[in-house]
């Protein structure tokens, strides 16, 4: 049992929460009449078909069928316990949870997660200290400055510093009740296999806060001050709070620039994202120390759908920046890709020629994902050799013959023609072909045998007369008391689809309990989550305002009319078994009751 919270206070921080703002924070929301509309978190998608309706307090995702209330969310999508999502949004709108017991039986790995973030920000806390307010820390400060590294760019990154010690942070967490083994599994400290004793991972390094998306800290990385010590950058490990392929720095404290710009920059570092801050470049986030994943792309896409991305310009920098736009291209973003003189990465750009260089000639000029590939495809290619250039000419037309819009697709190709002097007509001509043969090996591919469908998330199909008579009887008790009361009294539970059955169950336990029509405090009296899911789904159908007594009494008869049905094709069968059996006198009798039954009918 997790510590019980009281239902009033449940229904203060429900009412106090705005789930339009909590999903927002996860997904990029547009409003489309009276909902607003995203990407699913739940399941991947390049069409939005995740609803929140601020009316109702609710989301629903039409493609995989998750939905429910806030709380449900962010169980949801973060793990949490019932409880802890409490906690989470109590947090957001301050209302005090202090005095009510702390779980009591809270998972070890929950326990273990919280004690390491704890450990994290008291030592990053301790770490900024020592760097701005020491003797000890004064080189490293010194440091920082002359990099350009101003007092606000500092505190707001909670850049601190590791004291030249083996054990200074060894120390600091045992007094305050950290357990050696633990911070070894969050990272902070290091065990020697020969003696057993603990020291501490870093040490004489200015420390970079590594935050989740929510602005915990979760790791840090280490630059070194002394040029003879390696490696440039220690980070942490990965560990049960701290995931490379999920993390984007500086994601929680760029989110709101990246959706008032309607932009992400993405880069390789967090290093990278530091100085494009300081460059005015506020919409920054950078991967850690890893390619960029699935993972990040998820993320990225169900936040923002135009990415430019400013890697290193490199060789591997380059390599990397391809790798990155054709996946956020095959998610649905909109790919841009800045590039700058050889060799150089951001960081060294904007201090060797300025912020306002770098946003208005890499940023601002960054080139169309067409453009960035032909200009990769160049690459090792002697242009003024024939054999060279018609080998390139060959590759930017399979490229182009990818592309989904017909206009890109001239665009493109006006271009080549223009530059090498060659026949429109014969570009267009060639780059069907490859498109044709392209068509031919995808039909090829999907016709395998050995080759599987992807399956939707979830599978549409026409419900029966009497399911959507259930269905739209529901959604109108839902909405009213009134309604739910005239369907009491002329069904009870009598639903035929069990799910309903429960559902009314509840929802009649609900009004009698004083309770006024409110899906989202329903739901959180609803502990099944495919019940939640039907409720949340049903609740966002589009019905009308006013339905008429006449209405509801059609889809009354259809509920009660398929039951009867049921029997009926039951004793049909029975008949027909009788006339089989030459039992011609049961077979007359099943005939009457039949006809009696058909009668019966409303």
């Amino acid at each position: 049992m997790g510590y019980r919270i009281p239902e009033e206070t449940i229904e203060k921080i429900r009412i106090s929460v705005d789930i339009v703002d909590v999903v927002s924070e996860y997904v990029q929301l547009k409003k489309q009449g009276r909902n607003y509309f995203g990407l699913c978190p739940f399941h991947g998608e390049n069409t939005p078909s995740f609803s929140v309706s601020p009316d109702k307090q609710i989301f629903h995702c039409f493609g995989c069928g998750a939905g429910g209330n806030v709380f449900s969310f962010l169980m949801d999508l973060e793990g949490y316990s019932f409880s802890e999502a409490a906690i989470n949004l109590a947090n957001k709108v301050n209302i005090d949870l202090s005095d009510y017991e702390q779980p009591t039986a809270v998972s070890d790995k929950n326990n273990e997660a919280s004690k390491m973030q704890e450990a994290h920000e008291l030592l990053k806390k301790f770490y900024h200290h020592l760097l701005l307010n020491t003797k000890e820390g004064q080189p490293a400060l010194d440091y920082l400055t002359n990099r350009g590294f101003t007092r606000e760019i500092i505190d707001k990154f909670e850049i601190g510093y590791a004291l030249d010690s083996w054990d200074f942070a060894t120390k600091f967490l045992q007094k305050r009740g950290f357990r050696p083994e633990l911070m070894e599994r969050a990272g902070l400290l290091v065990k020697k296999e020969d003696t057993g004793t603990f020291f501490d991972r870093f040490r004489n390094r200015i420390m970079f806060p590594i935050w989740d998306h929510q602005g915990k800290t979760i790791a840090f990385s280490g630059r070194v001050l002394d040029k003879g010590q390696e490696p440039k950058y220690l980070n942490s490990p990965e560990t049960i709070i701290f995931n490379k392929s999920k993390t984007l720095y500086n994601f929680h404290q760029a989110r709101l620039a990246i959706r008032k710009q309607q932009q992400v920059v993405l880069f390789e570092g967090f290093a990278d994202v530091i100085a494009a801050d300081t460059a005015d470049v506020p919409n920054s986030i950078g991967t850690m120390g890893t390619s960029l994943t699935d993972e990040h792309v998820k993320i990225i896409r169900r936040n923002v759908e135009s990415v430019v991305i400013c890697y290193d310009s490199d060789n591997a920098g380059v390599d990397a920046a391809l790798r990155a736009s054709i996946m956020l291209g095959e998610a649905g973003c909109y790919v841009r890709v800045a590039t700058m003189p050889n060799g150089m990465d951001p960081d060294d750009y904007i201090r060797k020629y300025g912020a306002e260089k770098f946003k208005n000639d890499v940023i601002g000029a960054s080139l169309t994902l067409m453009a960035f590939k032909m200009q990769y495809l160049r690459k090792g290619k002697n242009l003024q050799d024939e054999g060279d250039r018609i080998r390139y000419i060959e590759d930017v037309i399979k490229e182009i013959s990818s592309l989904e819009k017909a206009v890109e697709r001239d665009h493109y190709l006006r271009q080549l023609s223009s530059e090498f002097s060659i026949s429109l007509d014969a570009l267009k001509t060639q780059q069907l072909q490859y498109y044709k043969s392209e068509r031919k090996k995808r039909d090829n591919f999907s016709s395998n045998r050995n080759n599987t469908k992807a399956k939707p998330a979830v599978s549409k199909h026409l419900l029966k007369a009497y399911q959507n008579a259930e269905r739209y009887l529901i959604a109108y008790m839902l909405r009213s008391q009134d309604i739910a009361e005239k369907i009491q009294d002329q069904l009870q539970a009598e639903f035929n689809i069990e799910e309903h059955r429960a559902i009314v169950t509840y929802l009649y336990a609900f009004y009698e309990e004083g309770f006024e029509p409110d899906i989202s405090t329903l739901l959180t009296r609803v502990h099944d989550e495919s019940l939640k899911r039907i409720v949340t789904d049903i609740a966002m159908m589009s019905i009308e305002e006013e339905v008429s007594d006449s209405v509801l009494s059609d889809y009354v008869k259809q509920v009660l009319n398929h039951k009867k049905m049921s029997m009926i094709k039951e004793k049909e069968s029975e008949q027909l078994e009788a006339e089989r059996s030459k039992d011609y006198l049961k077979a007359a009798t099943i005939a009457n009751e039949i006809i009696q039954m058909k009668k019966a009918l409303i």
